[in-house]
């Protein structure tokens, strides 16, 4: 049972994501998970305003990207003008955050590294396909999933673009995602949220697919 205190909050941003020379209209989600008095930012996307408004003054113990796409860290400058946090990125997106945010200090993000958090564990699990750092970060007591964009309603997130690979994040989620508890509610990157026990039936229908 998850600590009594847990506070999960959500804020909504829009903005461009740009990869490969294209650029799209995007809403992204951002999640920020903590308790009354403290609080750690999941994504910092497009717009730093309605992400502070969230914080609502707690202490922000630090930042944490899913990956290093432009939209999930382009928040990041505005954002660290107004707190003193440490952001944290899986090493794997290094050459997708320098064509961002090249020259803004991270720490290096692992995989199974824990975050105390509201009297429980957030742990990170490295699930490589929409990018080679992409990670997910799970509060097993709380039945929560924070996916980014490895995993939505209706399937997997996108291979399309450079750094990415359908068959590795068909193997994440094989092996991190889709064999946790089946009342895991699985909280997106973009979109509405689900649960490990909506999408793990249909995996075989998106390799079939092949997307």
């Amino acid at each position: 049972m998850a600590h009594p205190d847990l506070r999960i909050d959500h804020a909504v941003t829009s903005g461009t994501f740009k990869l490969d020379g294209g650029e799209w209209e995007v809403d992204n989600n951002i999640w920020l998970v903590g308790d009354d008095h403290e609080v750690y930012i999941i994504d910092a996307a497009h717009d730093a305003a309605p992400i502070l408004d969230a914080v609502d003054g707690r202490e922000v113990r630090g930042i944490i990207c899913t990956h290093a796409h432009n939209d999930h860290i382009n928040a990041l400058p505005a954002l660290l003008e107004k707190i003193d946090a440490p952001v944290w990125v899986h090493p794997g997106d290094q050459m997708l955050w320098d064509e961002t945010l090249p020259g803004v200090a991270h720490r290096d993000l692992a995989d199974d590294q824990v975050f105390d958090v509201a009297g429980t564990e957030m742990r990170v699990l490295n699930t490589p396909g929409h990018s080679p750092g992409s990670c997910c970060l799970y509060l097993p007591e709380a039945d929560e999933l924070f996916s980014g964009d490895t995993l939505f309603q209706g399937g997997p997130g996108a291979t399309g673009r450079s750094y990415s690979s359908f068959d590795t994040i068909i193997e994440s989620l094989k092996t991190s995602i889709l064999d946790l508890p089946a009342e895991t509610t699985v909280r997106t990157g973009h979109g509405d949220h689900t649960t490990v026990g909506s999408e793990a039936p249909h995996l075989e229908e998106w390799i079939r697919r092949g997307y």
